[in-house]
């Protein structure tokens, strides 16, 4: 058995499409079934030589019976956990351990943690949504200690960790080597906050901290701003929905001086920093390596706007741009899309719902005539997109690396559609991998049948989603024969949006029979009531 390298997985998708369980996903079905065999009486424990006295158990009721199935699963977990424990000992050059996804690990991590001083070389352990206990928190960080080359640690989805975390951080050692911290959430406390923010120097190597959806961070970021600067080598900082206050906001914009080598900054979904970005645009400009900014859901504001426009086209590497769901950007008379020109680098765009109109449409689609590794661009929500789409196709007639475009519900009309079939036609949209055309319920039957005729170019499309919305379903035409046999030409497609269109009897044998007759297997999204 090849011990280098060897990864520990909860689950892996073998090429067949089916789930293959782990060895831990085996001893949880293990306890599972012991479980449930005492349940039903099996389990000598609670079958006793005086009978009297289980009967007496017995009639305690619910409580007692929660804290004898308590019990019992801890011992459960107690006699099979010695199986991984000896599989360990076996694996000395064992580099990754993924036990997510197992919550029986949940107060039994002792037991684990004790022989990870075999395990010089461990690099990744994973622990997501193991409803891990404060208790189990204590045993890894002293764990931390003896596993001297552990690089990454990712706690996310354990909810009961919240207001603990000190249990593990004050345990790590100084000058650890950990590059990657992920605690997404673990509903972590503003107390969780500063102690991390103490522990901080400790870890001066961190490449990679995640603490998004963890919702009240946010009135601590002042203190972890402030120690920031003892990891001045981080690369990724994500505070996603962590609900960031304005004083924070402004500490870590001043902290952003420190992190120069920030490659990935995620500030989304958090609505009260809306009105602040003055605060980030001295530093944000000096972010030269940074490549994924996400500004999502961030209320920015007209003032915001005229900041951004300054400076994010400064940042030279970006390759990745979320403004989704910023209803000033395309309010906004200084018009950051057309200073897009000047980040040749872009790959993704994401302009979703930001109220654009035509001028900053027409901003964005000449602009695109400059981004030549564009591969996503999201104009869904956008509805000046309707009847306008040909200003965006003469980006697209250049645009060959395109392999995402989402116009969700941006009122497309036939003309729109006849637009984009030239385009597929000509061949530049040779590589379009997924194509989001739903909520366009304007395009007659006509329009759909025309279209389906030419989407045979898109050789390397996999996904298509014409959906109507649900409030407004309709018929489904003719069209579905020509759709349907445009697919098996297209030999990569895997997944058809069809939620909203009312199907005949016919038209659902037609997709039932559709996988089988032709030896494909495409999903199909259809709702097949009246």
């Amino acid at each position: 058995m090849e011990a280098e390298g060897a990864k520990w997985t909860s689950t892996e998708k073998a090429a067949d499409g089916f789930f293959h369980r782990s060895p831990f996903n085996f001893f949880r079905s293990q306890i599972q079934k012991k479980k449930r065999s005492a349940e039903k009486g099996g389990c000598e424990q609670y079958q006793g030589s005086d009978h009297e006295e289980s009967k007496e158990e017995s009639r305690k009721g619910s409580k007692g019976h929660k804290m004898n199935d308590s019990c019992l699963e801890t011992q459960m977990v107690e006699q099979i956990f010695p199986a991984p424990v000896a599989i360990i000992h076996l694996l000395p050059g064992l580099e990754e351990i993924d036990l997510s996804w197992n919550d029986l690990i949940g107060g039994t991590l002792k037991s684990l943690t004790l022989p990870f001083k075999c395990l010089q070389e461990l690099k990744v352990l994973r622990l997501n949504n193991c409803r891990l206990t404060a208790m189990d928190l204590s045993f890894l960080g002293e764990a931390l200690e003896v596993i001297p080359h552990l690089e990454t640690l990712d706690l996310s989805w354990n909810t009961n960790i919240g207001g603990k975390l000190f249990l593990l951080i004050q345990k790590i050692p100084k000058d650890h080597k950990l590059k990657t911290l992920k605690v997404m959430d673990c509903s972590l406390t503003s107390e969780d906050g500063e102690s991390l923010a103490r522990q901080l120097y400790k870890i001066h190597n961190l490449e990679v901290l995640d603490l998004s959806i963890n919702r009240k961070i946010g009135y601590s970021l002042e203190s972890i701003a402030q120690e920031l600067k003892h990891v001045s080598g981080l690369k990724v900082l994500n505070l996603n929905r962590c609900g960031l206050k304005p004083d924070g906001f402004k500490c870590l914009a001043s902290a952003l001086q420190h992190l120069l080598e920030l490659r990935e900054l995620d500030l989304s979904c958090n609505k009260e920093i809306g009105g602040g970005f003055k605060y980030l645009a001295a530093h944000l400009a000096e972010l030269r390596n940074l490549e994924v900014l996400n500004l999502h859901q961030c209320c920015i504001t007209e003032e915001d706007m005229t900041v951004l426009t300054h400076v994010i086209p400064l940042l030279s590497s970006l390759q990745d741009l979320d403004l989704s769901l910023n209803k000033s950007i395309g309010k906004s008379s200084d018009h950051l899309l057309s200073r897009l020109r000047f980040l040749p680098k872009l790959k993704s765009v994401l302009l979703s719902n930001c109220s654009l109109k035509h001028d900053s449409f027409a901003s964005l689609a000449d602009a695109a005539l400059h981004l030549p590794e564009l591969e996503i661009l999201d104009l869904s929500w956008n509805k000046c997109v309707g009847g306008n789409l040909k200003l965006i196709l003469k980006a697209l007639n250049l645009g060959a690396e395109i392999k995402v475009l989402r116009l969700s519900s941006c009122s497309l009309v036939d003309e729109d559609l006849g637009g984009l079939g030239l385009v597929i036609q000509a061949g530049h949209l040779a590589q379009l991998q997924e194509l989001d055309l739903s909520y366009n319920n304007q395009i007659s039957d006509q329009g759909w049948t025309m279209f389906y005729q030419d989407i045979v170019g898109l050789e390397q499309l996999s996904e298509l989603d014409v959906s109507r919305r649900p409030s407004s379903r309709g018929n489904c035409g003719e069209w579905l024969g020509k759709l349907l046999a445009a697919l098996l030409k297209l030999p990569q497609f895997t997944e058809l949006g069809l939620q909203g269109w009312v199907l005949s009897e016919v038209q659902q044998k037609q997709l039932e029979h559709f996988n089988r007759d032709n030896e494909r297997n495409v999903r199909f999204d259809v709702w097949y009531g009246a």
